[in-house]
């Protein structure tokens, strides 16, 4: 069989890998959404490098839009087969999808209104990757399934989730292949979470394989850890909004980075610990991916389970208020009082946190918080990387505002977790290929795999195919 590398290969978003077995059989891992602004990747979001009708079927590892972006536009371009992935993803899916499609529609409108007829050169108007009739297309070919119980999508090939403790729903992949008369375990870690979090179950180990697909998004770096987390994060809170009197502008994914905010807060504010201030949910997506969490508690750890008993609302408490209406939200901008809001994008590419940071960036008694990877070229990536002055809205606003930053909300695993995860597959596996990951990263992470017993470690490029 053959494994093309159709997205996330050296890069951190735009997940797709296409397995096809030598009977012809195509199955497709993950079709993600390109998240960024880089020239050579311009295109890779309205292009294939395979022919959609000839997809057999798609297995998700799990919701968030790097991993699920493309879905509608593959069924608008022929897809005909299967959609499989956990039962919380198909929740989250619908969400996702939708809210993707609003974005690009609204977007696609105000630029055709408000940019398009300033431009010196004539070109056509731009059109939505996908809209909301082709979600609601899209998700009529979804299919659920459990954790830890195999199911079969061709008479020759059977599949495995596991939790991957990444997001609500996320589940590694294995694909137990049988042809030419021996059966192969060919896997997809999809992203790995962290052991010990919120929330989640921790990262199961998956069966020993033949060959990997491992991500490496911090395949060089070691987290922070708890309490010294905790305590970090009052510290910044205090810092901004009781020395500073200023704003604490959290840009957050709106599936489960800010839920595990929320419940961090939640905690802190039952213990004692969390000052008097207002804090705002400003995303409806986040709101409705909130509800969605509440429904699916099997996927919770044993600590929120008990903790649940004491508090039954863990993503809600009395300064907190969770906002959905545009005109409620524009009132954030013109508070001058002393706050938190939580808002998507977590890159600060797209959403209403784009607007909080602009109107916030350039007073220095404000704060922004990053909380997880952003693409180098977003203005989150940017804002990592120390740049004293940030375009938005077409306008350069100077950095006044700190920016800090704290990776250990993030919900993936670090070098040292992501080789704890791999680790039963030292004595069996054939050959690993790195994905979802850049390649300095990459790199180091491959390193430190050959320094603990791996020893045929690939990292492909896009659109490279290799023969196994």
């Amino acid at each position: 069989m053959k494994i093309q590398f159709c997205g996330a290969a050296r890069e951190v978003t735009g997940s797709a890998h296409l397995v096809t077995l030598d009977n012809g059989f195509k199955v497709l891992l993950d079709c993600g959404m390109y998240q960024g602004y880089s020239d050579d990747m311009k295109d890779f979001n309205s292009t294939w490098l395979f022919d959609p009708h000839d997809i057999d079927c798609l297995i998700l590892s799990h919701s968030h839009i790097d991993h699920i972006g493309r879905v509608p536009r593959l069924v608008k371009d022929g897809f005909e087969g299967n959609i499989h992935c956990t039962h919380a993803t198909r929740s989250l899916c619908s969400i996702m999808l939708l809210d993707a499609a609003l974005i690009q529609e609204r977007d696609a409108e105000f630029y055709n209104k408000h940019i398009l007829p300033k431009k010196k050169k004539h070109e056509a108007p731009r059109v939505p990757l996908y809209t909301s009739e082709d979600v609601s297309e899209a998700m009529g070919r979804f299919v659920g399934y459990g954790y830890d119980r195999w199911f079969t999508i061709h008479p020759d090939v059977d599949v495995l989730f596991r939790d991957a403790g990444h997001i609500l729903g996320s589940a590694s992949v294995t694909l137990r292949i049988r042809e030419n008369g021996k059966t192969t375990m060919f896997g997809f870690s999809g992203d790995v979470g962290r052991p010990n979090r919120p929330i989640l179950r921790d990262p199961q180990p998956m069966p020993e394989l033949d060959y990997l697909l491992c991500e490496s998004t911090y395949g060089d770096q070691d987290h922070e850890q708890p309490p010294a987390e905790v305590d970090h994060f009052l510290r910044i809170i205090r810092h901004t909004c009781v020395e500073k009197r200023g704003k604490l502008i959290i840009p957050a994914f709106s599936v489960g980075r800010t839920q595990e905010i929320v419940y961090l807060l939640d905690q802190l504010e039952n213990a004692g610990k969390l000052p008097h201030i207002p804090v705002y949910v400003d995303s409806p997506l986040a709101v409705n991916a909130t509800v969605v969490f509440g429904s699916h508690p099997e996927c919770y750890d044993k600590q929120l389970n008990a903790y649940m008993l004491k508090d039954p609302n863990p993503f809600g408490f009395n300064d907190l208020t969770y906002i959905k209406e545009t005109e409620d939200s524009k009132k954030l901008n013109d508070m001058h009082d002393p706050c938190i809001i939580i808002s998507a994008s977590g890159m600060i590419n797209a959403g209403r946190v784009k607007h909080h940071v602009f109107n916030s960036i350039d007073d220095e008694r404000n704060t922004i918080l990053m909380v997880g990877y952003c693409s180098p070229d977003t203005p989150g990536g940017k804002l990592r990387e120390g740049v004293t002055a940030l375009k938005l809205f077409g306008e350069f606003k100077p950095v006044k505002a700190e920016i800090e930053i704290m990776d250990s909300f993030s919900a993936h695993a670090d070098r040292m977790e992501l080789l704890s995860f791999v680790k039963n597959q030292r004595g069996s596996v054939k050959k690993m290929f790195l994905v979802h990951g850049t390649i300095d990263r990459q790199e180091k992470f491959r390193d430190l795999l050959m320094e603990n017993g791996f020893r045929d470690v690939e990292i492909p490029v896009l659109g490279e195919t290799f023969k196994i």
